[in-house]
């Protein structure tokens, strides 16, 4: 569709109406500070329409179905999997977006990209990674490696204000936008809410275990937890140059989170399957190292200006729980005779 056939085309009459409606602290897809490789303007989707696009397009996006959240490959159809917390953070943070008149379509490109560089086996494998890549392994990392360089093998050329949320979406980043802090933010909410909700799935928790103090004030149930902390969020922030919960909300919502480490994610039953987890990835390491002719060439490619530990490392941390482990037990399971 040509820009002749409109007057004004659907996506400057979208951009006209971020300048109109939107904070004079959110961010104007008219304004973006653009591409590493300067594109033709589509006639119809803004700039962050487009990478939102790409994303759930990619096939990292896809691969993330079949990624561990907190639960090693999960037998039961309701468990949380690394595509559905990717949901959640997204829903959560166009939520939040919205009510603070922030670019929903931003927020919703960087909820869509920020986890695409996980390991299989969730931290696990991302843990053994950093212990064995020369200048350590971070998902956010790899997200931004994956978006700049691996996918498609070029990368998916997506704008410096994506890529800047999905680099700092820890919760020890910095993101230069407040779609990108409210990303960040709503990712710790998603996560502690639906791995809890997966806990007592699991029975390794039990409603009343959860500490008097912090439910006391989020709520007893995952949707009221979840409605007291974007409400919070919305209140604390609206028309501030900054996203954040109120002193009290923060200080419980931490305390939980607290909880969940101590209790679910680093000490419970389940993590009893970590250490197999880890020593997979351990050995698809040293395998690969040592046959890097086995990788495909697509990954190969990059060996020259990044070494093959890196390489090895795209290799590994782009497969899925069960790539991996099917993977593992091809190079060393004895296969019965056929």
């Amino acid at each position: 569709m040509s820009e002749t056939q409109f007057e004004i085309t659907p996506r400057q009459y979208y951009e006209a109406q971020e300048a109109a409606t939107l904070s004079p602290f959110a961010s104007q897809s008219g304004a973006s500070k653009g591409r590493d490789r300067p594109i033709k303007p589509c006639d119809i989707r803004t700039d962050y329409q487009r990478d939102r696009d790409r994303i759930i397009h990619c096939k990292s996006f896809r691969r993330l179905k079949h990624k561990t959240q907190v639960f090693l490959s999960p037998r039961g159809d309701h468990y949380r999997t690394r595509l559905t917390h990717t949901l959640e953070v997204s829903q959560i943070a166009r939520t939040i977006a919205r009510a603070l008149r922030l670019n929903e379509d931003l927020t919703e490109a960087i909820a869509m990209g920020h986890d695409l560089g996980h390991t299989p086996f969730g931290h696990a494998g991302e843990e053994v990674l950093n212990r064995l890549v020369p200048d350590g392994f971070e998902h956010n990392l790899q997200s931004l490696r994956i978006v700049e360089k691996l996918e498609n093998g070029v990368g998916l050329n997506l704008t410096a204000e994506v890529r800047d949320g999905i680099k700092h979406h820890k919760k020890n980043g910095t993101p230069m936008t407040l779609e990108g802090q409210v990303v960040s933010l709503s990712d710790r909410i998603a996560y502690i809410n639906h791995d809890i909700d997966d806990a007592i799935r699991a029975e390794v928790l039990s409603p009343a275990d959860l500490p008097k103090a912090t439910t006391a004030v989020l709520g007893e149930s995952h949707g009221e937890r979840i409605n007291t902390l974007i409400i919070d969020v919305v209140n604390t922030s609206f028309m501030q140059p900054a996203v954040s919960m109120s002193g009290g909300i923060d200080a419980a919502f931490n305390a939980l989170r607290d909880y969940m480490f101590q209790n679910v994610y680093l000490d419970s039953k389940a993590k009893r399957e970590e250490k197999k987890a880890k020593a997979v990835i351990e050995q698809l390491y040293a395998y690969y190292l040592s046959h890097f002719n086995e990788i495909a060439c697509e990954f190969a490619i990059n060996a020259k200006t990044d070494g093959e530990e890196r390489i090895v490392a795209d290799w590994i941390a782009c497969m899925t729980d069960r790539y991996a482990i099917k993977t593992f037990e091809k190079l060393f399971v004895p296969q019965e005779w056929a």
